[in-house]
């Protein structure tokens, strides 16, 4: 039997209505569709009748499949013949793992796609109202993993990133953000420079917190924040607080 499609799809940061229209059309198409925790559920809605959902999310500090399980079933679902869908938080290929999964496929000789999606920073820090780059504060923006299992032996290199980078956006941060924090400023990046945490980005539950590279760690004990959150480093978390005050004065002026 000739083996199906395995589409490698971005759902997008949280938002169901940021999803693309090909990942859409993807999800209406599958036959089977394994998904992560980050996957807004209200996306699943979309599945055509018979389709299956089979769940696969990874919580930090908990692997409810592995990922080499995740590999054969996908494989075992194609090689039936299935239209496979690998539905992913964010971007497949940001923090995803989606390559990994596409390297596996190939292996088997089984036909794979991606379908990108809004990775989480951009839909997270856009809907906070922070640009990543914005002309007289950031030219350059990297996005880094703070995570310890993000598979390499030796984490990020923050002498490079305190200094190097106008914008650092920090995925998976949040258990170690004090010592991110001062890692940072260890390295040369200022006490007093401008920090933000952006929890639950792009939902209804979406919770801004802004603060210095020294402070945003207590502030973020003392609020309870809680993953999915990102961290951002850099002077566009100002421009955030610059338009809020426009707003407001803009808003006092017609009112």
């Amino acid at each position: 039997m000739k083996p199906g499609m395995v589409s490698i799809v971005g759902a997008g940061p949280g938002d169901p209505e940021l999803i693309t229209l090909k990942a859409l059309r993807r999800i209406q198409e599958a036959d089977v569709i394994l998904y992560d925790r980050l996957v807004n559920k209200e996306l699943l809605g979309y599945a055509k009748k018979g389709a299956a959902l089979v769940y696969v999310g990874k919580a930090p500090g908990q692997h409810a499949v592995p990922q080499a399980e995740i590999h054969e079933q996908l494989a075992a679902f194609a090689m039936k013949g299935k239209q496979v869908v690998r539905l992913k938080g964010g971007d497949p290929l940001i923090f995803g793992r989606g390559g990994e999964e596409a390297q596996e496929m190939a292996l088997r000789g089984i036909p794979f796609e991606f379908v990108p999606g809004v990775t989480s920073a951009i839909g997270a820090a856009s809907s906070a109202g922070i640009p990543l780059t914005h002309r007289g504060r950031s030219a350059s923006v990297a996005f880094v993993s703070g995570s310890s299992s993000a598979g390499r032996e030796q984490g990020p290199r923050w002498d490079l990133l305190a200094q190097g980078v106008d914008t650092l956006v920090v995925y998976m941060g949040v258990a170690g953000m004090a010592d991110i924090c001062r890692e940072l400023i260890a390295h040369g990046r200022p006490h007093s420079a401008p920090a933000a945490i952006v929890e639950q980005g792009t939902s209804e539950q979406e919770r801004v917190i802004t603060g210095t590279v020294g402070s945003i760690h207590k502030l973020a004990s003392l609020m309870h924040v809680k993953n999915p959150a990102l961290l951002i480093f850099g002077e566009v978390v100002h421009v955030r607080e610059q338009l809020l005050r426009l707003a407001e004065e803009a808003e006092e002026r017609i009112g």
